[in-house]
C-alpha cells in the first residue's frame, strides 16, 4: 500500500512539474504579446486583462448558473481577490518607467493573489473561484479602464496587427488562469512561483529559434539551476508525504490496541466528534465530488 501511494505521489510530482512549465510558457506568450503591443505604441495593461476576465466570467460563470449551486465562500472574498488581481496585473505589467516601487508593489499584490487563490481553491470550488474572479475582475477592470485608459483606447488604430496581440494575450491568460488553480491544488503556490522563474528562460529559447538571436551561455546555466531547484523542491515534498504515509501505516496495529483499551466515555466523545464533522461536510458535498472528478 505504501509503494502504491508512493507511486501515485511520484505521478503527482511529475504532473506538477509539467503543469508548472506549461503555465510558464503561457506567461512567456503573454509577455511576447505585450511586447508586440508596446512596439506598436499601445500601452493599456488593464484593457489587455479585461478580456481575460470576461472570458472567465462567461465560461465558468455560465457553468455556475447552469448547475445552480449556492456559493461556498463569501462573495466579498472574491471581490477582494478580483481587486488585488486586477491591480497586480496593472502594476506588474505596466511601463517600468513609473518606478521600481510600482513594480515591487505589483509583485507583492501578485503574491497575495496567488496565496489567496490557493486558499479559496483548496477550501471552495475551482469553478466558483474562476467564475467569481472573472466577474469581479471584469467589474473592477471596467471601472479602471473608464478612468485611466479611456482616451488611450480611443487613440488606438485598430488593425489586424493590433487586434491579434490583444486576442493572443487574452487567450493565453485565460488558459493560464484555468490551469493555475489545478497546479495550486496539486502542488501549492510555492511550486507555481518557482515554475514561473523559468519563463525568462523559455523567452530566451524562443528568441534563439524564432528570431535567431544570440544569447550568453550564462542563461542556460541559470535555466539548469532553476530546473534543479524545482526537482529538489518537488523531491523533498514527495519524501515528506511518503514519510507521513509510512508513519501512519506503521502505527495501525498499535493504534488499534490503544483504541481497544480506551474508556467508554472517550469512545463516546470520538463518536460525537465524528458526527459533528459529518454534518459540517454535508454542505461541501458537491465540492468533494468535483475534486474527485478532476483527479
Amino acid at each position: 500500500m505504501v509503494s502504491f501511494d508512493g507511486l501515485m505521489e511520484s505521478k503527482r510530482v511529475i504532473l506538477g512539474l509539467g503543469l508548472g512549465q506549461f503555465v510558464s510558457l503561457l506567461i512567456t506568450s503573454t509577455g511576447f504579446s505585450s511586447s508586440e503591443l508596446s512596439r506598436r505604441g499601445i500601452a493599456v495593461p488593464t484593457s489587455q486583462s479585461f478580456l481575460n476576465y470576461v472570458l472567465l466570467a462567461i465560461v465558468y460563470g455560465g457553468y455556475m448558473i447552469y448547475r445552480r449551486r449556492p456559493l461556498q465562500m463569501k462573495w466579498y472574498y472574491y471581490l477582494i481577490l478580483g481587486l488585488v488581481d486586477v491591480e497586480a496585473n496593472f502594476l506588474g505589467g505596466s511601463n517600468p518607467v513609473k518606478g521600481d516601487m510600482l513594480v515591487l508593489a505589483g509583485a507583492t499584490l501578485y503574491a497575495v493573489s496567488n496565496v489567496s487563490e490557493e486558499f479559496l481553491v483548496k477550501n471552495g470550488d475551482r469553478v466558483e473561484v474562476m467564475g467569481m474572479l472573472g466577474l469581479f475582475g471584469a467589474v473592477v477592470g471596467a471601472c479602471q479602464i473608464s478612468i485611466f485608459e479611456r482616451n488611450a483606447l480611443k487613440s488606438i488604430h485598430w488593425t489586424a496587427g493590433a487586434v491579434l496581440p490583444f486576442l493572443g494575450y487574452a487567450i493565453a491568460m485565460f488558459m493560464f488562469y484555468s490551469t493555475v488553480p489545478v497546479l495550486l491544488k496539486l502542488s501549492g503556490s510555492t511550486m507555481l512561483n518557482l515554475s514561473l522563474l523559468t519563463s525568462d528562460m523559455w523567452a530566451v529559447l524562443i528568441r534563439i529559434f524564432a528570431y535567431h538571436e544570440k544569447v550568453d551561455w550564462i542563461y542556460f546555466v541559470a535555466f539548469a539551476a532553476v530546473g534543479v531547484g524545482l526537482v529538489i523542491y518537488s523531491g523533498g515534498k514527495n519524501e515528506d508525504n511518503t514519510g507521513t504515509l509510512m508513519g501512519e501505516g506503521g502505527g495501525n496495529i498499535e493504534g488499534k490496541e490503544r483504541d481497544e483499551e480506551a474508556p467508554q466515555d472517550r469512545l463516546a466523545e470520538i463518536s460525537n466528534s465524528c458526527g459533528n464533522s459529518s454534518s459540517r461536510d454535508e454542505g461541501k458535498g458537491h465540492y468533494y465530488s468535483l475534486v474527485s472528478e478532476e483527479r
